[in-house]
């Protein structure tokens, strides 16, 4: 479990209190939840890229395909063992800016057009993803040339370009 770490570090951390490495988690758990950690890893990743990924079970690198891009997770196949794991993006070996490792299959296909302008009306329903990866819902105020003006109901108003919405569908 603790493969490739420091030895200095384990022993340090060894001598520590319960307490002090409670706090230690804690301040950890709060750096790697940091959506600007998140952002940085998935800035080149996409679906159905190869990857490289920590098993914390054994401390051993191991490799899957992106199946699926979640807010602060991030599901992966993995091809040998045919499972499928639902990791923190903190798991995952940051892939290179334009580089895709491992993947030997075509390109994917280019994905479906944009939303634009005329796809959206005043009084619709939609969703879109803030700078932190938060999904925001609200109502279209107001359609300007290339932005909606989105009420989300919390006393905040955004405005927000037509291909980063979709429309929400109340069931």
């Amino acid at each position: 479990m603790t493969q490739g770490a420091d030895p200095k570090l384990l022993d340090a951390l060894s001598r520590a209190s319960s307490l002090e490495l409670f706090q230690l988690q804690t301040i950890i758990e709060r750096m790697l939840a940091d959506p600007k950690r998140i952002i940085a890893v998935r800035l080149n990743m996409h679906l159905g890229q190869t990857v490289r990924f920590l098993d914390r079970r054994d401390g051993q690198m191991r490799s899957g395909k992106v199946v699926d891009l979640r807010d602060t997770q991030l599901v992966l196949h993995e091809p040998a063992t045919k499972r499928e794991w639902k990791l923190p993006y903190a798991a995952i070996e940051p892939p290179a800016a334009g580089v895709e490792q491992g993947s030997a299959e075509p390109a994917a296909p280019p994905a479906t057009p944009l939303p634009q302008r005329s796809d959206f009306r005043c009084g619709e329903r939609v969703a879109f993803e803030d700078r932190y990866l938060t999904t925001q819902v609200g109502i279209i105020t107001r359609i300007n040339q290339r932005t909606a003006t989105i009420d989300t109901g919390d006393g905040q108003s955004w405005r927000v370009g037509f291909g980063l919405l979709r429309h929400v569908v109340d069931i």
